[in-house]
């Protein structure tokens, strides 16, 4: 049998109780229009990193309640003793670089969202730009918007990369 050439052929032969086949289903390709949803893709993503997006997918309701629900303003917000709590959420990938991650970046999405009205409005303003905007660099790849802004410390990420939203899978591009 061939490889897949696409998610959307991956998963066409999975059961429809599959984690893939239910995310292909209800939310991939789909257009994600609340900040609060773009934010909770954006901590999926993070945690992502160097593990399988099979183990995020059947985390995702877990991150969703340790994580207020994805909302910006409460994880923004969030103490020492609520990172001590995600740190000990079985739940959820408990890795002190990336909860510290998550919480930076829901700060600096708030002024984003201060600055350019939404998170989305900032996302959909970047899109398609040349490589270089104030002082800020993209990169663009088929999959993959990444903003790089090492001098404003805008939005976090674990490696050299601050910010990486799935342009398909959000319907950002």
């Amino acid at each position: 049998m061939a490889q897949p050439t696409s998610y959307c052929e991956y998963v066409s032969d999975l059961p429809l109780d599959n984690v893939h086949r239910i995310y292909h289903d209800t939310e991939y390709g789909f257009p994600i229009e609340s900040d609060n949803e773009l934010f909770g893709r954006l901590i999926l993503e993070i945690n992502q990193a160097g593990l399988s997006w099979t183990t995020i997918l059947n985390k995702k309701d877990n991150f969703r309640n340790a994580y207020s629900n994805f909302n910006i303003a409460e994880v923004a917000n969030y103490s020492e003793q609520d990172r001590e709590r995600l740190l000990n959420d079985a739940g959820i990938i408990r890795n002190k670089l990336k909860v510290n991650a998550a919480i930076h970046n829901a700060q600096q999405i708030q002024s984003l969202q201060n600055s350019h009205g939404s998170f989305k409005n900032w996302l959909d303003q970047h899109r398609g730009l040349p490589n270089q905007f104030e002082g800020r660099v993209l990169y663009f790849s088929e999959s993959v918007l990444v903003l790089s802004d090492p001098q404003r410390g805008r939005v976090k990420f674990l490696w050299k990369y601050q910010c990486f939203v799935k342009r398909h899978e959000c319907h950002v591009s």
